[in-house]
């Protein structure tokens, strides 16, 4: 019984958002241009479980590229109408579309020539007449039993919040880069870290000339801590690498190896990177490549800097 309570409820959540995709016309593709378009910030306002739903789609839109806040419907009366200034738009919620709350903000907002869009589920509704234009989300019932209590309403209400977000990001052309520009933080913040964010530079960095006695460019290496150096021209361009496993194998052949200098134990075109590429690239290609280290060049072949796995692990990157 408690599984098959369970199921259906899914099953009819799951309806309604399905519901929606027939709903959606005309009036949705005129809010994404309207919100794509506008040059002040988008106000999300609802109440009880309509609030609750528009403070996700706020954030959704702030995280998107929408400059995006809530205002909940009831403080507004009280206070914080100041919040709304010319430019700004108004994304009302409300299912029933009869929420006196809403109506009042909305005839604010008209008096102060603020545009606004309401979601409902009864386009007929005072809400919706109050509002410049309306995007229908009317489902067939409710999840609960009664069909009284908000569930299957709240879930598609969110879900076209949600689709009202990524058409507008997409119709801004917002990219990965800005994406990871506005989610410095947390589990999200590491997966857009850059290169730049987590390399080696200046003295940090293991670099020999192709002139250096391999004695010298030994002690560098171990000075440096990364079983690697670069050997660089006077320019500072990145002529090649010598590892640990490079002196095993030179070893292996020439035991007069300290006797030669960095140019002639070179290895030539080592893996290298661009500093503004994201740090979880530069582990794929360790990983593709089986090494530990990469260098940092820029457009010039210039050595910029150094990466070792142990950065990447360090910073979470995994």
């Amino acid at each position: 019984m408690i599984l098959e309570t369970a199921r259906r409820v899914l099953q009819i959540e799951a309806d309604s958002v399905r519901e929606q995709i027939a709903n959606l016309g005309p009036d949705f593709v005129e809010t994404v241009r309207e919100i794509t378009a506008s040059r002040g910030r988008l106000c999300v306002t609802g109440i009880g479980k309509s609030g609750l739903v528009g403070q996700k789609i706020a954030a959704t839109l702030a995280s998107t590229g929408t400059p995006a806040f809530f205002l909940h419907a009831a403080e507004a009366a009280h206070g914080d109408l100041g919040m709304l200034v010319e430019g700004d738009l108004v994304l009302a919620l409300s299912y029933s579309g009869e929420t006196p709350e809403i109506v009042g903000l909305l005839a604010f907002a008209r008096a102060r020539k603020i545009r606004s869009v309401a979601i409902t589920g009864a386009p007929d509704s005072s809400v919706a007449r109050s509002a410049d234009r309306v995007i229908s989300m009317a489902i067939s019932r409710e999840a609960c039993p009664m069909n009284l209590a908000p569930t299957a309403s709240t879930t598609a209400m969110l879900a076209v919040g949600d689709a009202l977000a990524m058409a507008v990001s997409e119709n801004r052309g917002f990219k990965e880069a800005d994406f990871a520009a506005l989610h410095p933080g947390g589990v999200l913040g590491r997966r857009f870290l850059k290169v730049r964010d987590l390399m080696r530079t200046g003295d940090r960095v293991p670099r020999v000339s192709a002139s250096t006695p391999m004695a010298e460019a030994l002690h560098e290496m171990s000075r440096k801590m990364m079983g690697i150096t670069t050997v660089v021209d006077g320019n500072g361009a990145l002529l090649g690498v010598i590892s640990d496993g490079d002196l095993r194998r030179l070893i292996e052949r020439d035991m007069k190896l300290l006797s030669r200098t960095a140019g002639e134990c070179i290895h030539p075109n080592p893996k290298t990177i661009e500093a503004d590429a994201f740090a979880s690239a530069a582990l794929t290609r360790m990983e593709e490549s089986r090494i530990t280290s990469l260098f940092v060049v820029d457009g010039s072949g210039r050595l910029e800097g150094a990466l070792h796995m142990h950065d990447l692990l360090s910073a979470g990157i995994s």
